[in-house]
Parts: C-alpha cells; structure tokens; sequence
C-alpha cells in the first residue's frame, strides 16, 4: 500500500512565476523577526546548541522546527511559522544545529543532512517538556526529520504526535548534482559555501589539521565542500559514501507518526523526478502533497510584492488535523 497524494491548495501568484523566482522572493520578503527568548543547550557530548522560544510559555502545544543548511531562527520560514503559530496559540521553539546560532561550537565536529542522532536527544528534551510535542523540518531539517522517523519506526510516536517535511531533499545526491550545475551553483550554492566555508576555516584555527585547508579554500561546489570538510568530520568515506547514508528516501516507509512531505514540483533543489523516486516506497501514513509551484521553501502567495503565509497555515492546519 502506497503513500496517499493529495490536490494541493497552492497556487503561486500570477506575476511570480518559476521555481526560482519563487524561492527568491520568500527570502526577500522575511517577516519581522518574533520576540525570541534564547535557552542553551548542553548537548550530551559536552557541546552546546541554543534554543529560540516564541509564544505563550503555558501554551498546550508546541511545534519544534529544524531549520535548514546555514539556517537559524532568522530564516524567513522560521519567523513566518513563529508568528503563526503564536497567533493560533501554538508554542514555537527552534533549536540551532551546532555552530548556526551565531557562535561557534566547541566541538570538532559540526551538523549534517543525515544526522539524526543528533535531533533524537533534542526531541527527547522536547518531548519531557510537553504532552503535545509537534516536529516540522525545513529543507536539510525536513531531511534530517524523515529519517529520524523511519529509523525509529513506531517509537516515533512516544515523542511526536504528527510531522511535517517541507522542500526536503530526501535524495542527497540528485539535490547535490543539481545544486552544483548552472544557475543554481551560482546563486544558491556560491551563497551557502560563502557561511560553511567560512565557518571551517575557523575551525581548523582550534582543531589543526581536521582537513585540508587548501582543499576547502578550493571548493567551488557542495561535492567539493562535502569530500574536503563534511565527509572526513563526521565519519563518512567521502561524499558518494555521505549522501547515501545520509539521504531520509531510503527510510521513507518505516515511518510510522502521520506525516506530511511537501515539495513543489518546480523545486530548484530537487528534481520532480528524483522526488518522485524518493518517496516512491513512502508508508501509507506518510502524506505526499506536491504543488505544481512554489519554488524551495518559497509558497508566496497574494498581489505584488507577496505574503509568506500559506506555507506556516499549511504547516499548522495539517499539525492540528485529529
């Protein structure tokens, strides 16, 4: 039995058309950022991460958002759900990957689009915190969401009550080769290896000698990057070896915590037909909406110049569903 699809409500504005144009214009319309307070984390390592908070504390239910690469509480996607969820009377938390809250962390290592271990104890920490705890993930987040929830099968559910995946790229390496041809190595990627490269060379000023430097100064794609630093921080071979362990498409039908996947079929990220290959297995509780349009992370909606709503309503609508 297959994972059910269902007709998308989104259709982007008549005046913003193509994927791209639709990813762009989300960033470029970031709402106001939400009156976060920051909580630190020690991680079980002896790291750190940082927690941005928004709402009503004594809220009844919390949705806990794993941002995407070089991601935080700032992105657009994230202030959009804070304050939407703030207004249905949800309360928010964004927990940072190591070293996205604005500070270094202390450790060597760094985050991944495969690490789940890591979203497992932060979940756990959630979860001792509220009765109704709620997960979305946000590109490499959405990533890192699904395979939380297929390796952990039906115990999945002791911690979250439902999911949401948006712009996922549940097949590592078809996202990576596409980010690095083109148009898209030119805006999106040369604007992600701008903050990772970066960071990494800060690093190697505190742990000498993790990887080469020169080889991460070189790196003009996310294959480059990932072979020099991602790969060789974390355990992995290289990158073929890192994108297919890391990738969530394999794990997609041992889900068992209703799910929805959300992913534009224009998606600049994600080729249709790699999503359509990704989720291909996907488990009969998973739930695969995906518009014609809507870009990475983008679901403008409304006349000129936009509104960033649709996507957090959505979010939200399916969260509450019984």
């Amino acid at each position: 039995m297959s994972a059910p699809r269902i007709a998308s409500g989104y259709r982007a504005p008549w005046w913003l058309p193509g994927g791209h144009l639709q990813t762009i214009a989300a960033v470029l319309r970031t709402p106001a950022r939400p009156a976060y307070q920051r909580e630190r984390w020690d991680t079980p390592d002896g790291d750190f991460i940082d927690v941005d908070w928004a709402g009503d504390a004594a809220a009844g239910r919390l949705v806990v958002l794993f941002h995407g690469l070089e991601g935080g509480s700032e992105s657009h996607y994230a202030c959009a759900l804070a304050h939407a969820a703030a207004r249905q009377g949800w309360r928010f938390a964004l927990p940072h990957f190591r070293g996205c809250s604005g500070e270094p962390n202390r450790l060597p290592r760094a985050y991944h689009s495969g690490d789940s271990a890591e979203i497992d104890w932060m979940l756990a920490r959630f979860a001792a915190r509220t009765p109704a705890l709620y997960a979305v993930g946000v590109s490499l987040g959405g990533n890192v969401l699904l395979k939380w929830l297929g390796e952990r099968g039906a115990e999945a559910a002791q911690r979250v009550r439902r999911a949401v995946a948006v712009s996922a790229p549940m097949d590592l390496a078809a996202a990576g080769d596409t980010l690095d041809r083109g148009f898209n190595r030119q805006i999106y990627t040369r604007n992600f290896l701008a903050t990772m490269k970066r960071k990494s060379l800060a690093k190697l000023e505190h742990f000498p000698a993790l990887f080469e430097a020169r080889c991460t100064r070189r790196a003009r794609t996310l294959r480059e990057f990932d072979d020099a630093v991602t790969a060789p921080l974390h355990g992995f071979r290289d990158t073929d070896d890192y994108w297919a362990r890391a990738s969530s498409a394999p794990w997609l039908g041992r889900i068992r915590v209703p799910t929805l996947v959300l992913n534009a079929q224009n998606d600049p990220f994600l080729p249709r037909a790699a999503l359509e290959r990704a989720v291909c297995d996907a488990a009969p509780c998973v739930l695969l909406e995906f518009p014609q349009s809507g870009g990475h992370v983008g679901f403008p909606e409304g006349p000129f110049p936009g509104r960033p709503n649709w996507l957090p309503r959505r979010i939200l609508e399916f969260l509450a569903s019984p």
